[in-house]
Formats: C-alpha cells, sequence, structure tokens
C-alpha cells in the first residue's frame, strides 16, 4: 500500500539542516522537538506554525528526550546531559567517549529508561555501541561492536526491542525484559536491499507496525511483522528519521539532511534538510520520558 496522494509530505520548517535527526513529540508544550547534529542545535517546533525556538549545545547532539522532572536529557557527543532548564550541564560521560566517536540516535523505554548508541565519525565498523541511562542517572554499556547505531521501539507489550544497525541493512529484534532492562536473544526482523536505502531511525504505530527512514532511500517504509505495508515517498533522498505527533499523534513527523549531498544533488533536492510531516493513517504511541529516582 503506498500513502494516499491527499497524504503526500509537506514542510514544517524550511530546508537546510544539516543532519537533522532524532524528532520526539513533546505533548507537555505541543511542539516537535529535534536535533541537527553538526550544527549542534536542538530544536522545538510549532507544528502548526512552524515556529522554531533553538537550544545550542556545548557538542554535537545526537538525541534528545523529555525528561519527567523538567526539561530535556540530551546525548551529547561524550554522554548524556541535562537541557533546558538553565545551562546544559553533564550527567554521565561514557566509558569510551573520544574525540573519533559521537551519539548518534536515542530513545527512552516503556521504562523510562533512556537509550542512546554511539558510532564513529568514519564510520568505523564495530566501533559503536548502545548505552542505556538508568534512573540512578548511571549509564551501562548494553551492546558492543555496532557501526551505526540507530532507530529503537518497543512492542505494545514492551516484551520485545527494535533495534537498527544501518551498517546491517537489517531491523533486529531482542528479547526485553522490561522490569531490568535486559536484552535477550536477537534475531533478525527486516532486511533491507541495499539499492532501497540504508535503514535509520525509525517509531511504531498502535497498530505494531515500525516505520523505517532509509537513507539514500528517499523514502520513510512501514513493516508490519517483518513484511513491507506502506511507503511514503519524499522528495528528498537523505530522510533520517521519523516519530509521530501531533495532538492525536496521527502525524507523522520525518527529518532530513544535507550532509554528505553533492553540489549537484543539492541543486536537485531543494528541500534538503527540511523537518516533513505526513497523515499516513494510522496513530503512533504516546512516547516516553526519562524518568529518574
Amino acid at each position: 500500500m503506498v500513502a494516499r496522494a491527499g497524504d503526500r509530505p509537506e514542510v514544517v520548517v524550511a530546508p537546510g539542516a544539516r543532519l537533522g535527526e532524532g524528532p520526539v513529540w513533546d505533548a507537555r508544550i505541543g511542539r516537535v522537538v529535534w536535533v541537527d547534529i553538526l550544527a549542534r542545535r536542538m530544536y522545538l517546533t510549532d507544528p502548526g506554525s512552524g515556529a522554531t525556538d533553538e537550544i545550542e549545545t556545548p557538542l554535537h547532539i545526537g538525541a534528545v528526550v523529555p525528561r519527567a522532572s523538567g526539561g530535556y536529557v540530551a546525548a551529547l557527543q561524550d554522554g548524556f546531559w541535562a537541557i533546558g532548564m538553565g545551562a546544559p550541564t553533564p550527567l554521565f560521560r561514557v566509558q569510551d567517549a573520544r574525540p573519533a566517536m559521537r551519539f548518534n540516535d536515542g530513545k527512552c523505554d516503556p521504562a523510562g529508561r533512556f537509550w542512546a548508541g554511539t558510532m564513529a565519525y568514519d564510520e568505523a565498523p564495530g566501533a559503536g555501541a548502545l548505552y542505556r541511562l538508568d534512573a540512578d542517572g548511571r549509564a551501562t554499556r548494553v551492546l558492543q561492536g555496532v557501526t551505526i547505531s540507530n532507530g529503537m521501539a518497543w512492542s505494545a507489550d514492551a516484551r520485545t526491542m527494535y533495534f537498527i544497525d544501518s551498517a546491517t541493512h537489517r531491523i533486529d529484534a531482542f528479547a526485553f525484559d522490561a522490569s531490568t532492562g535486559a536484552l535477550g536473544d536477537r534475531r533478525p526482523l527486516v532486511h533491507v536491499p541495499p539499492e532501497k536505502g540504508w535503514p535509520d531511525g525509525m517509531t511504531i504505530d498502535d497498530e505494531g507496525g515500525l516505520w523505517i527512514a532509509l537513507w539514500r532511500g528517499s523514502a520513510v517504509h512501514r513493516y508490519i511483522d517483518g513484511r513491507l505495508d506502506q511507503a511514503i515517498n519524499l522528495p528528498v533522498s537523505l530522510p533520517t528519521s521519523c516519530a509521530f505527533g501531533g495532538a492525536d499523534l496521527d502525524e507523522l513527523f520525518i527529518t532530513s539532511a544535507t550532509e554528505g549531498l553533492s553540489k549537484h544533488e543539492r541543486a536537485a533536492e531543494p528541500l534538503a534538510g527540511a523537518l516533513f510531516r505526513v497523515r499516513p493513517g494510522v496513530r503512533g504511541v504516546p512516547p516516553a520520558s526519562y524518568v529518574e529516582v
């Protein structure tokens, strides 16, 4: 099934983001919160008007999530930081932080733990890891040997965690222990053919459908039970991530990038780096916030 003509993507924020990423809906303020990793910017966008406030961060910012106690927690280049309640403040520096590495994507699980993964700037195979920031403010390295840590999502019963390492061209499913945050058996769920692009950011809808942004694929795909169910074509080749938002969680917001496009490609893609919105006919699930003790 292909997105209906009336659901063609519309631009919410003008193009130009270097590496737009990590959208998340913040119901507290009715805004989409997203980042431009390489510009060191966090954005808070009103989806109705497109009006956007921005917060500059001291390091490259890979992901941000609402914090239950107020403000946000972000995965910056070297670890986890508090953002939005005064000056950015470091919370936990990860054990393998170094100049050649950065955080790339992240999300909270249903219990309020913040998961975020790293990658090397040069995309060196296996150099990255996946971390979990627990309620006590300490981060644990949960998965090693990751190349490009990307999208995450959890099933409605919180027994399965979905994860993307873009270099594998797969969406994998882990058995998940919601009480402890431990990962169990890993299995491949979806293989994305290289000619379709690289699987990047991910979100889940209330029917269990997984929505995957395809870097170099000019599309967002929806998978049900591992099978392609719906495709949203985009006027840009580098969509990066997606998230449901809006008052009824029926709007899908899609980030995109300009970084990596040639001069010719930039000319051919005037909307590259925009934040898009589409109404795909399903609803998302409320995103979890980071909860601390």
